[in-house]
Formats: structure tokens, sequence, C-alpha cells
């Protein structure tokens, strides 16, 4: 049924309207002027708790208006966007600065200028020196394989999570100096050094042909070239005539996933290299092709092989192409990818895992060895590289292997 209103009814509805118009215009206005010169940022609220936004404001407010000096807030910011990857407790998931995002991008180019050390972190969290380069600022004043990093420039350093935020604080221009705290475990003391940071070119390959015909081929890290170097020393090798090929990857941090796997693919056969997985189960597989150098192979690890090192020996060991010797790998099984900001900055990320081909993550287990040899004592505090070659049990048992696998083909 219809209903009629009269005039007057007509008019009242009008008013009112009209008045709902102009309220709505108010406050429109209000919303407007009260958010110029002002930034918001905005949270799911069935994710985020209206405490937690009210207490993130409050802090806030009394930091900068209550601190003794004044508060440069947008310094407030950037440690807040760095909190919000601590608070993932994932030591590879990082936030970087400008500064820092510079430092990580030389390292993976694999030249830059500081002290000239290869360095991981240990199972405590502690930023360790595993190797010092030959010739380097940080061998010429005495810094030794095992030596903790615990103070840059008088600044604790233990408790930062991640090891790119550390080797920043001790990059900088040439020629500037830098002053290194370290706890040598060995000799239960600290040291300070006094060092001066020079430009460091990494070599980051050794290749030579030892005894028995046998190719020899040592890989420090994988930076963002170092297949294409791997490529050609092998292929050096090759045409000089070598029977059986030992890779040494003891004391490997590890470096780009895409360089390992392309090293893997010129020394396994067709098949799975490695595949990764998501939150969601969502799978990435990168496979090898029919071609790969097939000589007797042994491949050398040990606690601080890590990574992409772990990689290429995990699939090694899975499709039994050659024999692991040494001691049980590192166990990094996550995958980080970097994120590049618009100011410059960055955000490393873990975003996955990975597993072996047979199906194993190795993240906080490691790779046993085919054949487990230690280093001697008198040596355990050493990089390998430093091991005399006469005393280094675990090469000489590479060898060996090598050549017995030569000699019943």
């Amino acid at each position: 049924m219809e209903k009629k209103y009269s005039q007057r009814q007509v008019l009242i509805l009008v008013a009112i309207a009209s008045a709902i118009a102009i309220l709505a215009t108010v406050m429109l206005l209000y919303t407007i002027n009260s958010f110029q010169n002002k930034y918001v940022i905005s949270f799911d609220t069935n994710k985020v708790s209206y405490q937690n936004v009210a207490k993130f404001n409050t802090v806030r407010k009394i930091l900068t208006e209550d601190y003794y000096q004044a508060v440069d807030q947008n310094k407030m910011i950037e440690g807040a966007v760095s909190g919000l990857a601590d608070s993932l407790k994932d030591p590879y998931t990082v936030y970087f600065n400008k500064e820092q995002m510079k430092a990580f991008m030389e390292k993976s180019q694999g030249s830059y200028v500081g002290i000239g050390v290869t360095v991981n972190v240990d199972t405590n969290g502690l930023l360790t020196v595993i190797e010092p380069s030959e010739g380097s600022p940080a061998k010429k004043v005495g810094m030794k394989q095992g030596d903790k990093i615990v103070k840059v420039d008088n600044t604790d350093v233990t408790a930062l999570s991640d090891e790119n935020m550390i080797i920043s604080m001790i990059k900088g221009k040439e020629n500037t100096n830098v002053k290194i705290t370290v706890y040598r475990p060995s000799e239960d003391r600290y040291l300070q050094f006094d060092i001066t940071r020079q430009k460091i070119k990494a070599s980051n390959i050794r290749s030579e042909i030892m005894d028995g015909n046998i190719g020899y081929i040592r890989l420090v890290m994988f930076d963002s070239e170092i297949a294409g170097y791997f490529e050609n020393d092998l292929k050096n090798l090759l045409d000089k005539g070598i029977k059986g090929l030992v890779i040494d990857l003891r004391d490997n941090p590890g470096g780009s996933y895409e360089q390992v796997v392309q090293i893997a693919d010129s020394l396994l056969p067709e098949g799975t290299i490695v595949y990764t997985e998501d939150r969601n189960g969502n799978r990435q597989y990168k496979k090898s092709g029919k071609s790969y150098v097939n000589l007797p192979l042994a491949i050398l690890t040990n606690g601080n092989s890590a990574s992409a090192s772990e990689i290429l020996a995990g699939a090694v060991k899975d499709y039994s192409r050659g024999t692991l010797v040494g001691t049980k790998t590192f166990g990094k099984g996550l995958v980080q990818e970097l994120k590049l900001l618009e100011d410059g900055s960055g955000l490393k990320v873990t975003i996955s895992r990975y597993f072996t081909p047979s199906g194993v993550c190795i993240q906080g287990k490691g790779i046993m060895p085919d054949i487990e040899v230690k280093v001697p004592d008198e040596y355990r505090n050493l990089p390998a590289s430093q091991i005399p070659r006469n005393k280094d049990t675990q090469l000489k048992a590479a060898l060996d292997k090598v050549k017995s696998k030569i000699g019943s083909n």
C-alpha cells in the first residue's frame, strides 16, 4: 500500500536530510584537517589488538616528549622497522639500513673495504672468525680461527642477531682504523686489535693438481660470480687429464643459492638438486641436466660448512655421486630472499626451507659425512687451509678414497 506524505512532512524530511549533509561535510572537513601533515599506519583489527596500537602510540609519545634530549623521530621509526624483523627471533631475517645494505651487497660481490675475514654465526649467536684471508689486515694483527667478535669500536655486538649488521660496523672507508675486541676460547681471554681497513678482493676459489693426478678445488664461499670461476677451473683441470676430483667445502659458510645450483648441475646426473618449501607447502625444484663430469669425487666438509655448502654436499650424498669426508656440517636449511626497499635499505627474509633430493631438511641437524675424519688436536683451532698438507688427515682420506675409486674403474 502506497503511503502519502503531506507538504509539511516533505519539508521536514528535506530539512533533516540537509542537516545530515551539512554535518557529514563538517565531519569530513574536520577529519581531513586532523590528518593534515600526518601519516597514518593502519592495522587489521582482526589480527592486531587495540591495546598494542595504543601502547605503541603511548610509548612513542613518552619518548618524544619526555626523553632528556631531542628525539629524531625518523631514527625512531627506523628502529621500529628493524624491530619488526628482530621480533621473529630468526637470526637470518634482518633489516638493513642503507649503509648496511651497501656493505651486504659488497660482500656478496666478493670485493669490499674491511679487515679480510670469513665469518659465521655460532650456535650461541656470536660472530665467529672462520678464517683470516692470507695477507689481510686481520691476519697481520694476529686474529685467528675461532675468535668470537664481541665488540666493534667499543660497542658490544653480542646481542646483534645478524652477522651482516656487525660486518657493516667493521667495514668502512679505506685506510681508516677499527677496534675489534674478541674472545679467544682456546686461551680463555679477551684480545683487542686495532686494524686498518683495506680494500679486499676475495679469492673464493683455488685449484691445483695433487698426487695421483687428482684435481683439487677449494671453494671459500659461494659469491655472485663463483659458478663461472668454478667452470673455468674445472675445465682447466680436465684439460690437464685429471682422473678424479676433490672439492673442499671446509669452512665455507655458504652464499648464493643460484650459484651453488649451477655448480651442482655440472657434477650431478639428471634429477633434482634441491627443492624449497614455503609456509603454504608450495615447492620449487632446481634440477640438473643430463650432462655432467663423471669422475671419482670426494667432498670435504666440517662444522663450518653451511647453507649453500650443504646443498652441494647433500645432493652429492643423496645421489651417491661422491663420498663426503670430514665432520658433520653446520645445519642451516633455510633460504633467504633479499628485498630491496625504495630508500636503498633492504630486508633479508627467510622465505622457505630447503630439502635435499631425498626430502631431508638439514636445519639444525647438519649432514654426516660418509667417512668421518677429525683433524689432529693440535690443528683443531686452525682453519683447514692452515693445516700443513702432510698433517691434513681429512684431505689425505679424501685423496685415498678417490684413488681407490680410480683403481676400481
